[in-house]
Protein backbone atom coordinates (compact mmCIF):
# COMPACT_ATOMS: atom_id res chain seq x y z
CA UNK A 1 0.00 0.00 0.00
CA UNK A 2 3.16 2.80 0.42
CA UNK A 3 2.90 2.93 -3.12
CA UNK A 4 -0.83 4.23 -2.93
CA UNK A 5 0.39 6.51 -0.35
CA UNK A 6 3.12 7.67 -1.92
CA UNK A 7 1.21 8.44 -4.97
CA UNK A 8 -1.97 10.21 -3.25
CA UNK A 9 1.24 12.70 -1.99
CA UNK A 10 2.36 13.31 -5.00
CA UNK A 11 1.12 17.17 -5.96
CA UNK A 12 -1.61 17.79 -8.29
CA UNK A 13 -3.11 14.02 -8.34
CA UNK A 14 -6.33 14.40 -5.64
CA UNK A 15 -6.73 17.78 -7.90
CA UNK A 16 -6.48 15.69 -11.28
CA UNK A 17 -8.69 13.14 -10.36
CA UNK A 18 -11.46 15.71 -8.55
CA UNK A 19 -11.38 18.01 -11.87
CA UNK A 20 -12.38 14.57 -14.08
CA UNK A 21 -14.85 13.00 -12.09
CA UNK A 22 -18.38 14.43 -12.65
CA UNK A 23 -17.24 14.43 -16.45
CA UNK A 24 -16.92 10.51 -15.57
CA UNK A 25 -19.97 9.93 -13.84
CA UNK A 26 -21.79 11.55 -17.12
CA UNK A 27 -20.42 9.06 -19.51
CA UNK A 28 -20.83 6.47 -16.61
CA UNK A 29 -24.89 7.42 -17.21
CA UNK A 30 -24.90 8.46 -21.10
CA UNK A 31 -25.28 4.64 -22.24
CA UNK A 32 -28.79 3.64 -19.98
CA UNK A 33 -29.78 7.21 -20.24
CA UNK A 34 -30.14 7.04 -24.15
CA UNK A 35 -30.95 3.19 -23.80
CA UNK A 36 -34.47 4.02 -21.54
CA UNK A 37 -35.26 7.32 -23.41
CA UNK A 38 -35.06 5.24 -26.59
CA UNK A 39 -37.20 2.29 -24.84
CA UNK A 40 -39.81 5.30 -23.37
CA UNK A 41 -40.24 7.08 -26.36
CA UNK A 42 -40.61 4.50 -29.12
CA UNK A 43 -41.58 1.44 -26.86
CA UNK A 44 -38.73 -0.61 -29.18
CA UNK A 45 -36.36 -2.28 -26.85
CA UNK A 46 -34.27 -3.58 -30.70
CA UNK A 47 -34.52 0.35 -31.43
CA UNK A 48 -32.99 1.34 -28.33
CA UNK A 49 -29.99 -1.10 -29.24
CA UNK A 50 -29.70 0.32 -32.61
CA UNK A 51 -29.66 3.89 -31.03
CA UNK A 52 -26.95 3.03 -28.70
CA UNK A 53 -25.21 1.34 -31.31
CA UNK A 54 -25.12 5.33 -33.69
CA UNK A 55 -24.00 6.64 -30.62
CA UNK A 56 -21.02 4.63 -29.74
CA UNK A 57 -19.95 4.30 -33.36
CA UNK A 58 -20.31 8.10 -33.88
CA UNK A 59 -17.95 8.16 -30.61
CA UNK A 60 -15.44 5.48 -31.64
CA UNK A 61 -15.22 6.44 -35.32
CA UNK A 62 -13.87 10.15 -34.36
CA UNK A 63 -12.06 8.74 -31.10
CA UNK A 64 -9.02 8.36 -33.54
CA UNK A 65 -8.91 12.01 -35.55
CA UNK A 66 -9.46 13.44 -31.91
CA UNK A 67 -7.05 12.10 -29.48
CA UNK A 68 -4.50 12.33 -32.87
CA UNK A 69 -5.29 16.15 -32.68
CA UNK A 70 -4.82 15.95 -28.65
CA UNK A 71 -1.30 14.60 -29.64
CA UNK A 72 -0.32 16.98 -31.97
CA UNK A 73 -1.21 20.40 -30.71
CA UNK A 74 -2.29 19.09 -27.01
CA UNK A 75 -5.63 19.29 -24.78
CA UNK A 76 -6.33 23.07 -24.03
CA UNK A 77 -8.51 24.18 -27.11
CA UNK A 78 -9.86 20.60 -28.06
CA UNK A 79 -11.71 20.01 -24.30
CA UNK A 80 -12.91 23.81 -24.44
CA UNK A 81 -14.58 22.73 -28.18
CA UNK A 82 -15.69 19.79 -27.39
CA UNK A 83 -16.91 19.67 -23.93
CA UNK A 84 -19.58 22.85 -24.26
CA UNK A 85 -20.55 20.32 -27.65
CA UNK A 86 -21.60 17.57 -25.79
CA UNK A 87 -23.78 19.04 -23.39
CA UNK A 88 -25.52 21.33 -25.68
CA UNK A 89 -26.31 17.88 -27.40
CA UNK A 90 -27.57 15.92 -24.39
CA UNK A 91 -30.29 18.54 -23.48
CA UNK A 92 -31.33 18.49 -27.15
CA UNK A 93 -31.59 14.60 -26.62
CA UNK A 94 -33.65 15.36 -23.82
CA UNK A 95 -36.49 16.45 -25.77
CA UNK A 96 -36.58 14.56 -28.74
CA UNK A 97 -39.32 12.35 -29.56
CA UNK A 98 -39.03 10.84 -32.60
CA UNK A 99 -36.94 7.87 -34.04
CA UNK A 100 -35.51 10.18 -36.92
CA UNK A 101 -34.52 12.96 -34.24
CA UNK A 102 -33.64 10.61 -31.45
CA UNK A 103 -31.17 8.62 -33.86
CA UNK A 104 -29.69 12.11 -35.17
CA UNK A 105 -28.72 13.38 -32.19
CA UNK A 106 -27.54 10.38 -30.56
CA UNK A 107 -25.20 10.18 -33.59
CA UNK A 108 -23.89 14.24 -32.90
CA UNK A 109 -23.80 13.20 -29.19
CA UNK A 110 -21.20 10.58 -30.46
CA UNK A 111 -19.13 13.28 -32.56
CA UNK A 112 -18.64 15.53 -29.96
CA UNK A 113 -17.85 13.60 -26.55
CA UNK A 114 -14.94 14.58 -25.21
CA UNK A 115 -12.04 12.22 -25.09
CA UNK A 116 -12.25 12.38 -21.06
CA UNK A 117 -10.57 9.27 -19.87
CA UNK A 118 -7.71 9.50 -23.05
CA UNK A 119 -6.75 12.55 -22.09
CA UNK A 120 -6.50 11.76 -18.51
CA UNK A 121 -3.78 8.70 -19.30
CA UNK A 122 -0.65 10.31 -20.45
CA UNK A 123 -0.96 13.19 -17.86
CA UNK A 124 0.11 10.97 -15.04
CA UNK A 125 3.67 10.75 -16.63
CA UNK A 126 3.65 14.35 -16.30
CA UNK A 127 3.27 13.88 -12.27
CA UNK A 128 4.40 11.06 -11.44
CA UNK A 129 7.92 8.74 -11.43
CA UNK A 130 7.94 5.65 -13.48
CA UNK A 131 7.79 3.53 -10.45
CA UNK A 132 4.48 4.80 -9.72
CA UNK A 133 2.99 4.50 -13.03
CA UNK A 134 1.27 1.26 -12.83
CA UNK A 135 -0.06 2.61 -9.39
CA UNK A 136 -1.42 5.63 -11.71
CA UNK A 137 -3.45 3.65 -13.92
CA UNK A 138 -4.90 0.99 -11.01
CA UNK A 139 -6.41 4.39 -8.98
CA UNK A 140 -7.34 5.90 -12.44
CA UNK A 141 -9.19 2.59 -13.73
CA UNK A 142 -10.75 2.20 -10.43
CA UNK A 143 -11.87 5.99 -10.64
CA UNK A 144 -13.20 5.20 -14.03
CA UNK A 145 -15.35 1.89 -12.24
CA UNK A 146 -16.44 3.98 -9.52
CA UNK A 147 -18.06 6.51 -11.88
CA UNK A 148 -19.48 3.40 -13.76
CA UNK A 149 -20.89 1.98 -10.48
CA UNK A 150 -22.69 5.85 -10.03
CA UNK A 151 -23.44 6.52 -13.50
CA UNK A 152 -25.91 3.51 -14.19
CA UNK A 153 -27.81 3.88 -10.68
CA UNK A 154 -28.45 7.70 -11.37
CA UNK A 155 -29.61 7.27 -14.63
CA UNK A 156 -31.94 4.56 -13.99
CA UNK A 157 -33.12 6.20 -10.99
CA UNK A 158 -34.22 9.22 -13.33
CA UNK A 159 -35.04 7.94 -16.38
CA UNK A 160 -37.92 6.13 -14.24
CA UNK A 161 -38.92 8.74 -12.48
CA UNK A 162 -41.91 11.38 -12.98
CA UNK A 163 -39.12 13.28 -14.84
CA UNK A 164 -37.48 10.72 -17.05
CA UNK A 165 -35.78 13.46 -19.19
CA UNK A 166 -33.36 14.85 -16.00
CA UNK A 167 -31.31 11.58 -16.72
CA UNK A 168 -29.82 13.33 -19.29
CA UNK A 169 -30.18 16.64 -18.24
CA UNK A 170 -27.97 15.94 -15.01
CA UNK A 171 -25.24 14.06 -17.47
CA UNK A 172 -25.06 17.09 -19.15
CA UNK A 173 -24.63 18.94 -15.96
CA UNK A 174 -22.33 16.44 -14.66
CA UNK A 175 -20.36 17.07 -18.16
CA UNK A 176 -20.09 20.51 -17.63
CA UNK A 177 -18.56 21.08 -14.35
CA UNK A 178 -16.04 17.92 -15.26
CA UNK A 179 -15.06 18.54 -18.37
CA UNK A 180 -15.18 22.57 -17.59
CA UNK A 181 -12.81 22.00 -14.84
CA UNK A 182 -10.24 19.73 -16.84
CA UNK A 183 -10.00 22.11 -19.59
CA UNK A 184 -8.89 24.64 -17.04
CA UNK A 185 -6.76 22.30 -15.12
CA UNK A 186 -3.20 23.21 -14.81
CA UNK A 187 -1.24 19.63 -15.48
CA UNK A 188 -3.84 19.64 -18.89
CA UNK A 189 -3.03 23.10 -19.59
CA UNK A 190 0.82 22.95 -19.49
CA UNK A 191 0.44 18.94 -20.92
CA UNK A 192 3.38 19.17 -23.93
CA UNK A 193 2.63 15.92 -26.58
CA UNK A 194 5.29 14.11 -27.41
CA UNK A 195 7.52 14.27 -30.26
CA UNK A 196 7.43 11.19 -32.88
CA UNK A 197 11.09 9.75 -34.29
CA UNK A 198 12.04 11.42 -37.87
CA UNK A 199 10.61 9.80 -40.29
CA UNK A 200 8.42 7.48 -38.55
CA UNK A 201 5.56 4.93 -39.43
CA UNK A 202 2.23 5.88 -39.24
CA UNK A 203 0.51 4.67 -36.20
CA UNK A 204 -2.12 1.70 -37.96
CA UNK A 205 0.99 0.10 -39.51
CA UNK A 206 3.12 -1.06 -35.85
CA UNK A 207 2.39 -4.74 -35.67
CA UNK A 208 2.12 -3.91 -32.17
CA UNK A 209 -0.90 -1.52 -32.89
CA UNK A 210 -2.43 -3.51 -35.53
CA UNK A 211 -3.00 -6.63 -33.42
CA UNK A 212 -4.58 -5.15 -30.11
CA UNK A 213 -6.80 -3.55 -33.08
CA UNK A 214 -7.76 -7.10 -34.27
CA UNK A 215 -8.39 -8.76 -31.01
CA UNK A 216 -10.71 -5.40 -29.77
CA UNK A 217 -12.36 -5.97 -32.87
CA UNK A 218 -14.15 -9.06 -30.90
CA UNK A 219 -14.05 -7.65 -27.41
CA UNK A 220 -15.63 -4.60 -28.62
CA UNK A 221 -18.18 -6.65 -30.45
CA UNK A 222 -19.35 -9.29 -27.52
CA UNK A 223 -18.82 -6.68 -24.97
CA UNK A 224 -21.04 -4.36 -26.69
CA UNK A 225 -23.68 -7.27 -26.88
CA UNK A 226 -23.70 -7.72 -23.14
CA UNK A 227 -24.25 -4.28 -22.48
CA UNK A 228 -27.76 -4.36 -24.20
CA UNK A 229 -28.24 -7.66 -23.46
CA UNK A 230 -28.50 -7.24 -19.18
CA UNK A 231 -30.87 -4.72 -19.64
CA UNK A 232 -32.93 -5.97 -22.35
CA UNK A 233 -32.88 -9.60 -20.16
CA UNK A 234 -34.12 -7.15 -17.06
CA UNK A 235 -36.57 -4.93 -19.20
CA UNK A 236 -38.39 -8.51 -20.89
CA UNK A 237 -38.40 -10.00 -17.10
CA UNK A 238 -40.44 -7.47 -16.25
CA UNK A 239 -37.49 -6.42 -13.71
CA UNK A 240 -35.92 -3.47 -14.96
CA UNK A 241 -34.67 -1.73 -11.58
CA UNK A 242 -32.40 -5.04 -11.15
CA UNK A 243 -30.17 -3.51 -14.29
CA UNK A 244 -28.68 -0.79 -12.07
CA UNK A 245 -27.70 -3.09 -9.37
CA UNK A 246 -26.71 -6.04 -11.36
CA UNK A 247 -24.28 -3.18 -13.41
CA UNK A 248 -23.35 -1.90 -10.11
CA UNK A 249 -21.82 -5.22 -8.82
CA UNK A 250 -19.67 -5.44 -12.55
CA UNK A 251 -18.73 -1.50 -10.78
CA UNK A 252 -18.53 -2.05 -7.55
CA UNK A 253 -15.80 -5.42 -8.11
CA UNK A 254 -13.75 -3.68 -11.18
CA UNK A 255 -12.76 -1.24 -8.76
CA UNK A 256 -11.42 -3.74 -6.36
CA UNK A 257 -10.14 -5.60 -8.93
CA UNK A 258 -7.73 -2.44 -10.35
CA UNK A 259 -6.57 -1.58 -7.38
CA UNK A 260 -5.76 -4.73 -6.50
CA UNK A 261 -3.95 -4.99 -9.86
CA UNK A 262 -2.00 -1.96 -8.45
CA UNK A 263 -0.06 -3.85 -5.83
CA UNK A 264 0.50 -7.63 -7.57
CA UNK A 265 3.82 -9.03 -7.38
CA UNK A 266 6.42 -7.95 -9.77
CA UNK A 267 7.24 -11.57 -10.50
CA UNK A 268 5.73 -11.44 -13.96
CA UNK A 269 6.09 -9.00 -16.79
CA UNK A 270 3.03 -6.93 -17.77
CA UNK A 271 2.09 -9.11 -20.44
CA UNK A 272 2.67 -12.16 -18.48
CA UNK A 273 -0.15 -10.69 -15.54
CA UNK A 274 -2.17 -9.40 -19.03
CA UNK A 275 -2.15 -13.17 -20.72
CA UNK A 276 -2.98 -14.90 -17.16
CA UNK A 277 -5.81 -12.92 -16.21
CA UNK A 278 -7.44 -13.09 -19.82
CA UNK A 279 -7.68 -16.63 -19.54
CA UNK A 280 -9.44 -16.59 -16.12
CA UNK A 281 -11.60 -13.79 -17.72
CA UNK A 282 -12.54 -16.82 -20.34
CA UNK A 283 -13.25 -18.96 -17.97
CA UNK A 284 -15.27 -17.54 -15.76
CA UNK A 285 -17.38 -15.36 -18.85
CA UNK A 286 -18.37 -18.92 -20.19
CA UNK A 287 -21.56 -19.59 -17.74
CA UNK A 288 -22.70 -16.32 -18.65
CA UNK A 289 -25.70 -17.42 -20.42
CA UNK A 290 -26.99 -19.68 -17.76
CA UNK A 291 -27.97 -16.46 -15.73
CA UNK A 292 -30.72 -15.02 -14.73
CA UNK A 293 -31.32 -11.44 -14.08
CA UNK A 294 -30.91 -11.32 -10.29
CA UNK A 295 -28.51 -12.53 -8.27
CA UNK A 296 -26.78 -15.19 -10.39
CA UNK A 297 -26.02 -12.19 -12.95
CA UNK A 298 -25.12 -9.95 -10.42
CA UNK A 299 -22.63 -12.44 -8.81
CA UNK A 300 -21.21 -13.31 -11.61
CA UNK A 301 -21.11 -10.01 -13.12
CA UNK A 302 -19.08 -9.14 -9.83
CA UNK A 303 -16.62 -12.02 -10.61
CA UNK A 304 -16.23 -10.61 -14.14
CA UNK A 305 -15.84 -7.35 -13.26
CA UNK A 306 -12.85 -7.59 -10.99
CA UNK A 307 -11.13 -9.43 -13.67
CA UNK A 308 -11.75 -6.88 -16.07
CA UNK A 309 -10.78 -4.10 -13.51
CA UNK A 310 -7.59 -5.83 -13.23
CA UNK A 311 -7.35 -6.30 -17.03
CA UNK A 312 -7.19 -2.97 -18.01
CA UNK A 313 -4.48 -2.11 -15.42
CA UNK A 314 -2.31 -4.65 -17.52
CA UNK A 315 -3.80 -3.35 -20.86
CA UNK A 316 -2.70 0.25 -20.18
CA UNK A 317 0.76 -1.06 -19.05
CA UNK A 318 1.68 -3.36 -22.31
CA UNK A 319 -0.02 -0.25 -24.72
CA UNK A 320 2.25 2.23 -23.13
CA UNK A 321 5.27 -0.47 -23.56
CA UNK A 322 4.65 -1.24 -27.34
CA UNK A 323 3.02 2.15 -28.35
CA UNK A 324 5.03 4.27 -31.06
CA UNK A 325 6.56 7.74 -29.87
CA UNK A 326 4.12 10.68 -30.42
CA UNK A 327 1.11 8.54 -29.76
CA UNK A 328 0.14 8.99 -26.07
CA UNK A 329 -3.40 9.93 -26.87
CA UNK A 330 -3.71 8.50 -30.13
CA UNK A 331 -2.45 5.25 -29.64
CA UNK A 332 -5.50 4.21 -27.44
CA UNK A 333 -7.88 6.58 -29.27
CA UNK A 334 -7.43 4.76 -33.19
CA UNK A 335 -7.78 1.39 -31.25
CA UNK A 336 -11.02 2.38 -29.55
CA UNK A 337 -12.01 3.13 -32.93
CA UNK A 338 -11.63 0.00 -34.06
CA UNK A 339 -13.13 -1.68 -30.87
CA UNK A 340 -15.93 0.82 -30.18
CA UNK A 341 -16.81 0.40 -33.63
CA UNK A 342 -17.86 -3.27 -32.99
CA UNK A 343 -19.04 -2.57 -29.99
CA UNK A 344 -21.66 -0.34 -31.44
CA UNK A 345 -21.98 -3.05 -33.86
CA UNK A 346 -22.79 -5.43 -30.96
CA UNK A 347 -25.05 -3.07 -29.12
CA UNK A 348 -27.64 -3.15 -32.37
CA UNK A 349 -27.01 -6.90 -32.66
CA UNK A 350 -27.67 -7.56 -29.07
CA UNK A 351 -30.87 -5.64 -29.06
CA UNK A 352 -31.92 -7.24 -32.42
CA UNK A 353 -31.06 -11.18 -31.08
CA UNK A 354 -32.58 -10.52 -26.94
CA UNK A 355 -35.73 -9.10 -28.55
CA UNK A 356 -35.89 -11.25 -31.43
CA UNK A 357 -34.53 -14.75 -30.16
CA UNK A 358 -33.39 -14.56 -26.21
CA UNK A 359 -31.16 -12.03 -24.11
CA UNK A 360 -29.64 -15.57 -23.03
CA UNK A 361 -28.33 -16.33 -26.82
CA UNK A 362 -26.89 -12.57 -26.35
CA UNK A 363 -24.93 -13.56 -23.34
CA UNK A 364 -23.54 -16.76 -24.52
CA UNK A 365 -21.82 -14.29 -27.97
CA UNK A 366 -19.67 -12.78 -25.10
CA UNK A 367 -17.30 -15.52 -23.84
CA UNK A 368 -17.06 -16.55 -27.62
CA UNK A 369 -15.57 -13.21 -27.83
CA UNK A 370 -13.55 -13.60 -25.24
CA UNK A 371 -12.07 -17.13 -26.59
CA UNK A 372 -11.08 -15.12 -30.26
CA UNK A 373 -9.69 -12.16 -28.36
CA UNK A 374 -7.37 -14.62 -26.16
CA UNK A 375 -6.43 -16.52 -29.45
CA UNK A 376 -5.47 -13.94 -31.46
CA UNK A 377 -3.36 -12.48 -28.61
CA UNK A 378 -1.42 -15.81 -27.79
CA UNK A 379 -0.72 -15.63 -31.70
CA UNK A 380 0.38 -12.43 -31.97
CA UNK A 381 2.34 -12.80 -28.67
CA UNK A 382 5.85 -11.73 -30.15
CA UNK A 383 4.20 -8.33 -31.41
CA UNK A 384 4.03 -7.72 -27.76
CA UNK A 385 7.12 -8.84 -26.81
CA UNK A 386 8.05 -4.88 -25.24
CA UNK A 387 5.69 -5.82 -22.42
CA UNK A 388 7.57 -8.90 -21.92
CA UNK A 389 10.34 -7.22 -19.98
CA UNK A 390 10.88 -5.39 -16.73
CA UNK A 391 11.99 -2.29 -17.86
CA UNK A 392 11.41 0.69 -15.86
CA UNK A 393 13.75 3.86 -16.94
CA UNK A 394 11.85 5.97 -19.59
CA UNK A 395 15.01 6.27 -21.40
CA UNK A 396 15.37 2.68 -22.00
CA UNK A 397 12.02 2.34 -23.08
CA UNK A 398 12.94 5.02 -25.50
CA UNK A 399 15.84 3.02 -26.83
CA UNK A 400 13.82 -0.01 -27.12
CA UNK A 401 10.80 1.83 -29.52
CA UNK A 402 13.27 3.44 -31.14
CA UNK A 403 14.57 -0.31 -32.38
CA UNK A 404 11.44 -1.56 -32.94
CA UNK A 405 10.08 1.25 -35.36
CA UNK A 406 13.59 0.74 -37.15
CA UNK A 407 13.10 -3.17 -37.40
CA UNK A 408 9.53 -3.41 -37.74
Amino acid sequence: MKRYIDFFRTPQVVTLFLASFPARIAYGMVGLSIFFKAVQETHSIAFAGLVIGVNSVAGSLSAGVRSSIMDRYGQKWPLRILVPGYVTMLIVLSSAHSRPTILGFAFLLGVSAPPINLSIRPLWKAIVSDDLLRSAYAIDTAVINAAGVLGPVFATALALSKHPQSALLFAASCMAVGGGALAVNPVSRAWIPEKKNSGQKALWKHRSIQLLMIEGVFIGFGWGVFDVAVPAFATLENVQSRTAWILAAMGIASIMGGIAAGIVSKRYTPLGWFMRNYMVWLIFAMPLSLTYPGWSLALLGGVLGFIGGAQQVFYWEVLEAVRPLGSEVSSIGWIWTIEGSFMALGSAFGGFVSQEFSPRIALAITPGCIAAGAVILYLGRKSLSLANVRIKPENDLRAMRDNADETN
